[in-house]
């Protein structure tokens, strides 16, 4: 898992400073899509760092917790769905803005769950 987290966190930065550049410099889009993507920028690295952490954490004890394992996992999808999500709304007409929260719910476990295993490690 600590390569899998580590090489996924690091790809998912560089994706998410691909897509602030893009919208910086590339894309014209209206003041709620600009916010849009601006979120979902943000999120994105914040996680995708989050997700290196997670690495991190799980290359120190082998085997890996089950809670820091899920806490990756629960990053990646929060990632999919949350950044996901406002990115779809950004570049198209579909409304996926139902999506949105679950993604937050999931950023919210994965912090939750890395938590939780820094406690147990006491």
């Amino acid at each position: 898992m600590t390569q899998l987290f580590f090489r996924t966190g690091a790809l998912l930065a560089a994706l998410s400073v691909a897509m602030g550049a893009y919208a910086a410099h590339g894309g014209s889009f209206d003041e709620i899509r600009s916010l849009w993507l601006e979120k979902a920028v943000r999120y994105q690295m914040y996680h995708a760092l989050a997700l290196i952490l997670t690495a991190l954490v799980c290359g120190r004890t082998e085997p890996a917790s089950g809670a820091t394992v899920l806490a990756g996992w629960c990053f990646i999808g929060g990632i999919a769905l949350f950044s996901g999500s406002l990115y779809v709304m950004a570049f198209s007409s579909v409304s996926a803005g139902l999506i949105t929260p679950l993604g937050g719910l999931l950023f919210l476990a994965g912090w939750l769950l890395l938590g939780w295993n820094g406690l147990g490690s006491r």
